[in-house]
């Protein structure tokens, strides 16, 4: 440590560990003359910045490389990184050669008739009960309008017709969503385009409007058709150009 004299600027370095903490007077051995050194208004050195070895875990001065096994730090985490850059193209090929093993979805097995016809059943139960509360409380509603006696006519109409809305809704809506009623996700069947892409909204309108219009007033032929289809496609899937396949 260097000890510099403000009369005379001589300078002589003394070694930190003879220096006390506390201020001492000393006289400059050039100019003669006494001042007062205080340690602790010196600016202190900084610390040395200490590095722990990624590959022996020793602790030690920041250097390039370690004093204890050698590796070069710039070297080591060169390499890591090329092992990570490796794990991470394994990992995508696997994922590749995963999806190319998986069959394409108009590939999978295809929904029979009886397990639609159960997927439905248990649609209907459902949408029963919502029907049933919902159309209470429509009545009550129009009850009070109409009163008790008058506008049975139109209150059965219009009872009617929610009916037919909400059911229309409730299969467009889950169908065009994500392919499956609730009816469906419980028995693990799902309404897909005949190339493997998910069905849209659309799609689902023309599948459950027109297309299981056609296949219910044939006599319910378009239904029938799912249990001696190849494909177990009924009228309405061939219309709408749609798969329903077992997940």
């Amino acid at each position: 440590m260097d000890i510099t004299c403000p009369h005379c600027y001589f300078s002589r370095n003394v070694a930190a560990e003879k220096i006390p903490d506390r201020p001492v007077k000393v006289t400059c051995p050039k100019c003669n003359q006494g001042f007062t050194f205080d340690r602790s208004t010196l600016p202190q050195e900084p610390a040395s910045e200490q590095i722990t070895c990624p590959a022996c875990g020793l602790i030690q001065l920041k250097t390039d490389s370690c004093n204890d096994c050698g590796v070069i730090y710039a070297r080591l985490q060169a390499k890591q990184q090329e092992q990570r850059v490796d794990s991470t193209v394994d990992d995508n090929f696997a994922e590749l050669r995963r999806k190319a093993q998986e069959p394409a979805p108009q590939f999978s097995p295809k929904a029979g008739f009886w397990i639609r016809v159960v997927a439905s059943l248990l649609d209907s139960c459902l949408l029963g009960a919502v029907q049933f509360v919902l159309s209470l409380l429509l009545g009550v509603v129009i009850a009070l309008i109409y009163g008790s006696t008058d506008g049975n006519t139109a209150m059965t109409t219009v009872l009617w017709l929610f009916g037919v809305v909400l059911s229309i809704s409730y299969a467009i809506f889950f169908t065009g969503y994500c392919g499956q009623t609730p009816g469906k996700m419980a028995l693990r069947i799902k309404v897909i385009c005949t190339d493997g892409n998910d069905i849209s909204y659309g799609r689902a309108a023309l599948r459950e409007i027109p297309g299981k219009f056609l296949s219910g007033i044939l006599l319910c032929i378009g239904y029938i058709m799912v249990a001696f289809d190849s494909q177990k496609q009924g009228l309405h899937d061939k219309i709408a150009n749609t798969y329903v396949i077992q997940l």
